[in-house]
């Protein structure tokens, strides 16, 4: 693309292991989030800023071109080298070509290599190797003249969330080596994180500066802190003949006792090795042609969400970047589109085993814990997702050997809802429904607190929660039936009182389903409150009770459902989580962060439910078109806001402006999911 304007659109690479680079097509840090080496210390968390960029100048024939772009206070952009930006491609790695007229032009690539050095993962997706985190930047100068390219890296080390100020407590230490300069912050007696910054040719000169009020205008326009200061401990002055190329490496860790050179064609091989690894991964899909398809843009953009966590050395998923870590309920959600679709059983397999091991009285924790913490069970629905899941995984894999592993756990689940649990979650034994009581615990996905309260209470008997209990009870009946005709089975009866028990009770749970018609509205209420009251606010969560493979409501009822849906909640971006006509409704997901947790179950269109109502839409309206055109989304995905990427939300009211996460997992995947169903052209 050919560049004219001040372009804030993004660009993410991320590593396999939680590290990610990230900046704007003007090459202008806009976010706290932004950097060219984040590094996941203790992967996938920990993640800290340690190399932000490069302020980068070019002299050619005795004329001096600055070539950064930075915002700094009272709207002050300096330098402004993307007005010499002539084009930006993100693909098949971010590259940045500034140029005058015919005189002169500096093209750069920026790579992020896979975590893991040797080649691919070992049998059964463990870790071959330890984790490396490294970015490599290139410069390619054309030209009739010589050329001398300034180099002044810009760093700090800080948790990639907060903001680093210069302090009398806060130095770093510079080491220099042949083409090496290693780094480390020493702050209040405390060293942080050593790096090594390294170059193919050139002549570094030390000369600490800090750069101070660097401006971050999405953090200013969020309600968050916007200023930061950031430190340079010298410069890298290169010499470039016309064609010429010089290569840089940041690199976390100690200096290696034998040092590796940066060759000319270190990035173009990074680029090859990455390809390859996304080969093999894919190499047993249906072939794509040698153009960029969406198709195989989606599974590139699904590789960016798996990573590896390096003490239990096993596959999670990162529920968005920037700032989300890995996430149980959407770990799951992503299991049919990254791993059933694309038929990778053993991710599916792994990331199920793990979550089904951490279960504890009946509930699965809201994200694994870490060396350090301390899981926490505030949810209620992420141990019934993980029963859908188990029986989409089965369903798809035959694996029923690992049903076998899992049918404990399976059990474990249905005793702890039956007899009560965490939370006071239990059956209601008047109608088999799941309810809790606690109005200031949210225990479903809505589940945003302000000032302690509940912003949107769903306390009682939600809709999808129940619907996820009568999938769960169908696929418990089935498999216990499967498991009494094993040959080798034992504790045959028992197994088969078992079948008869799940299956009575989910007659009884798909009768009390009925209980969330609403005949005024054609849609199901949201949920039952504690006292019994109908909740008639007109939410998604009644699309979500279609979605999953065990539905309990008529084929009748579920097509009005998706039609009221498609009236009051469908956009071309997904579905709001409230009608506009609601009073409560919140257009605008904008402001402050109470503001914009007072709106995030409010109005706004969540990107991801874009997949559950095509779902449903397919199961019970087969013969009608669906009422969505996906361009708009498409477009989003490979062109707006973070290129190839989708949003996590979406404004309620047009023109939907994105918000909140740049790049999100679960959309990625439900498009992965239903692509077929969709019957995409290209």
């Amino acid at each position: 693309m050919v560049m004219n304007e001040l372009d804030t659109r993004e660009w993410l690479l991320t590593n396999g292991l939680g590290s990610f680079a990230s900046g704007t097509v003007c090459d202008a840090r806009t976010r706290t989030y932004h950097g060219w080496l984040v590094a996941a210390i203790d992967p996938p968390r920990q993640r800290t800023l340690l190399f932000s960029h490069l302020e980068a100048s070019l002299e050619v024939g005795g004329l001096i071109f600055a070539l950064g772009t930075n915002f700094w206070t009272s709207d002050k952009v300096d330098p402004q080298g993307y007005r010499l930006l002539r084009e930006f491609s993100v693909d098949p790695a971010p590259t940045w070509v500034w140029g005058l007229g015919e005189q002169w032009e500096l093209h750069r690539q920026i790579v992020m290599p896979y975590g893991f050095e040797q080649e691919g993962l070992a049998p059964g997706g463990t870790l071959p190797n330890q984790p490396v985190h490294r970015v490599l930047v290139q410069y390619r100068y054309v030209g009739s003249q010589l050329a001398v390219l300034r180099l002044r890296p810009i760093m700090g080390d800080r948790v990639f969330h907060h903001h680093q100020q210069e302090s009398p407590t806060l130095s770093f230490s510079q080491l220099v080596g042949s083409n090496q300069v290693f780094l480390q912050a020493l702050q209040a007696g405390k060293t942080g994180t050593p790096w090594e910054l390294s170059w193919s040719h050139g002549h570094y000169q030390p000369e600490e500066t800090w750069y101070w009020n660097y401006y971050y205008p999405e953090e200013a326009s969020r309600g968050l802190d916007y200023l930061e200061d950031l430190f340079s401990p010298g410069y890298l002055t290169v010499s470039l003949q016309p064609g010429e190329t010089v290569t840089l490496e940041a690199r976390v860790g100690l200096p290696a006792s034998s040092p590796h050179a940066l060759s000319a064609t270190a990035v173009e091989e990074a680029i090859q090795a990455e390809q390859q690894r996304l080969d093999r991964d894919f190499l047993h899909l249906p072939a794509v042609d040698r153009h960029r398809t969406t198709w195989e843009l989606l599974l590139r953009a699904s590789d960016r969400f798996i990573v590896y966590q390096s003490a239990q050395k096993s596959p999670t998923i990162i529920a968005g970047y920037h700032w989300f870590s890995d996430r149980t309920r959407e770990t799951l959600l992503c299991l049919p589109g990254f791993a059933l679709t694309t038929k990778r059983f053993l991710l599916a397999r792994r990331m199920l085993d793990r979550l089904g091991r951490s279960a504890c009285q009946g509930l699965i924790p809201n994200r694994l814990p870490d060396s350090r913490g301390d899981a926490v069970y505030r949810n209620l629905d992420c141990a019934l997702w993980w029963i859908e899941m188990l029986g989409l995984y089965l369903q798809a894999s035959q694996d029923w050997e690992f049903l076998v592993d899992q049918y404990e756990v399976v059990k474990q689940i249905y005793k702890a809802f039956t007899a009560g649990t965490l939370h006071n979650i239990r059956v209601d034994a008047s109608d088999g429904l799941i309810t809790w009581d606690d109005a200031k615990t949210p225990l479903t996905w809505m589940d945003t607190l302000v000032a302690g309260e509940a912003v949107t209470p769903r306390h009682g008997k939600p809709v999808e929660v129940n619907a996820l209990w009568y999938s769960a009870l169908c696929w418990s009946s089935q498999w216990a039936t499967l498991l009494a005709e094993r040959p080798d089975g034992e504790n045959t009866d028992r197994l088969l009182n078992l079948a008869r028990r799940y299956e009575q009770q989910a007659e009884q749970v798909k009768g009390s389903l009925q209980k969330f018609w609403h005949s005024q509205h054609n849609y199901l209420y949201d949920r039952i409150e504690p006292d019994d009251r109908l909740d008639g606010t007109i939410r998604p969560n009644a699309v979500l009770a279609l979605s999953l493979h065990h539905t309990a409501f008529t084929v009748e009822q579920s097509r009005q459902i998706l039609y009221t849906a498609r009236d009051r909640l469908l956009t071309p971006y997904g579905l709001r989580s409230l009608d506009p006509a609601a009073p409560d409704y919140a257009g605008i997901c904008s402001g402050t962060p109470r503001q914009r947790d007072r709106a995030y179950h409010q109005g706004t269109v969540w990107s991801w439910l874009l997949g559950p109502y095509i779902h449903a839409w397919s199961r019970f309206c087969p013969g009608d078109p669906l009422p969505l055109d996906l361009q708009p989304f498409l477009t989003h995905f490979r062109e707006q806001g973070c290129f190839n990427a989708i949003a996590e939300i979406f404004d309620g009211d047009a023109p939907h402006t994105p918000r909140g996460a740049i790049a999100s997992a679960v959309p990625i995947a439900e498009l992965l999911r239903h692509w077929k169903e969709l019957e995409w052209e290209e």
